[in-house]
């Protein structure tokens, strides 16, 4: 490998790191970033770069990330009773808990959940029940994006040092 592919390689796994962790953050798209970073690294080093089927590849972890996400918010929320209100305010209260650190990240989405199903007619029990649901949902779709992000990256620097 030369000097510049060095850079490139080190470069482009700095931006799939800092795309890894802000994957742990609810709705923050960590796979489509690698994604762009890998292609990126593609578009610079051509035939030296990444692969063309690899690229396909996690171009296909990316929309099963980005499904899996979804399906697993809504699946959480619907399971344990919550409405549309329920999903929307675990998501805001995620993004808000973010400025509060962990203990935010982690309360947020659940204060959010139940605050918007108090306001939406539900009673404390079923309100509480349904962030229950809607917060584990937004989690497991979390864990899922951070596992196909870590794949990912490690598929691609895989395919980077095989091709050298």
């Amino acid at each position: 490998m030369t000097t510049e592919e060095i850079i490139g390689l080190s470069v482009t796994l700095l931006v799939m790191l800092v795309a890894f962790g802000i994957s742990i953050i609810p709705g923050f798209p960590g796979p489509p970033i690698v994604l762009a970073a890998a292609t990126a690294h593609r578009l610079w080093f051509g035939q030296h770069g990444v692969s063309g089927l690899m690229l396909i590849c996690l171009a296909l972890l990316t929309a099963a990330s980005v499904v899996l996400d979804f399906l697993a918010s809504s699946y959480g929320a619907k399971r344990f009773g919550a409405t549309w209100r329920g999903v929307l305010g675990a998501f805001l209260g995620g993004v808000v808990g973010i400025f509060f650190s962990i203990p935010g990240i982690i309360v947020g989405p659940f204060l959010g959940a139940v605050a918007l199903e108090l306001l939406g007619g539900y009673e404390i029990d079923k309100a509480s029940r349904a962030g229950l649901g809607a917060t584990l949902g937004m989690f497991a779709g979390v864990v899922g994006k951070c596992v196909i992000c870590a794949v990912m990256i490690g598929l691609f620097t895989l395919d980077v040092i095989w091709r050298r």
